[in-house]
């Protein structure tokens, strides 16, 4: 019996690696919305984003949206605690982040609620809004349109929670971070420009070398009007350059040239743009089948 004991535990000693390798794995938290599965339009998932990005940027919570295929072996109460303690949504010590999470083979969803919002979205609230919301859409095969509707339930609900104002200090960082970049802009700007003049004329190669630099603005700061500033202001400057002729362009393109395989490629912007906040979670909210 004593060697049986010892065998049984050995075996499961080995077993428990192999277990433990076929779980599911937290994907990198890169966005508000993360879709694994292909279900939303790459238009849905922007206009969530953008809905979940201006709330918190309005009120401080932070909403996150993850779509799976299956959070098997595990239940899919299990998979979303992993994934909202690998993701920390929510301030620290505010806790007030929320993670909706669509495991569409499955037929199942979870509303995370951070310790900080349990008292406002209360484990029977967020059961209502998967069951009378999310549910009935979801069985029809409208995904986009569940998790927008049980999204907007949510924000209105934490909307009447008091909570600390929005840190507004990850703006100045943007900005000052768009700022260390600005060199590299101004050379990727010079050669951009003398290589599209010349293959799209000179309005033409000006409009393009305005988009791109106000793209790659935007994707640096995370502000709109940034990008859009850094567009025009790289439109104009093109076709001023584009009056001094051919002489300048040569010279940027050997700039350009010099920068290799450094500037962009290594780790400015490459990493995504949002992270979550340091919030708890204690496993709370609601989940269930449709």
């Amino acid at each position: 019996m004593r060697r049986t004991g010892l065998l049984v535990a050995c075996l499961l000693a080995a077993a428990a690696p192999l277990a433990a390798q076929t779980l599911q794995p937290v994907p990198k938290l890169e966005a508000r919305v993360t879709d694994l599965t292909g279900t939303l339009t790459a238009s849905e998932q922007s206009e969530l984003e953008q809905q979940l990005a201006a709330f918190e940027a309005r009120k401080g919570a932070q909403i996150a949206v993850l779509v799976v295929a299956t959070t098997q072996p595990e239940d899919i109460d299990q998979y979303s605690i992993r994934v909202a303690e690998a993701w920390k949504l929510g301030r620290a010590k505010t806790d007030d982040g929320v993670l909706v999470l669509l495991a569409k083979d499955d037929h199942a969803t979870r509303i995370e609620v951070g310790r900080g919002l349990e008292g406002a979205l209360t484990d029977a609230t967020a059961n209502r809004i998967k069951d009378e919301i999310m549910f009935p859409l979801f069985r029809q095969g409208q995904f986009y349109a569940g998790l927008n509707a049980g999204v907007a339930q949510i924000m209105k609900i934490v909307d009447g929670e008091a909570l600390p104002p929005p840190d507004a200090s990850w703006q100045r960082n943007a900005v000052g971070d768009l700022g260390r970049f600005l060199p590299l802009l101004f050379i990727a700007f010079m050669a951009a420009s003398a290589f599209l003049r010349s293959i799209l004329g000179r309005v033409g190669g000006a409009a393009a070398t305005g988009g791109l630099l106000g793209l790659v603005a935007w994707v640096l700061s995370k502000i709109l009007l940034a990008g859009l500033g850094v567009a025009v202001l790289g439109f104009l400057l093109s076709l001023v350059f584009g009056l001094r002729g051919p002489g300048w362009s040569s010279g940027g393109r050997g700039g350009f040239g010099g920068l290799g395989g450094g500037g962009f490629g290594g780790g400015g912007f490459g990493g995504g743009g949002f992270s979550g906040g340091g919030g708890g979670f204690s496993g709370g909210g609601a989940s269930g089948r449709w």
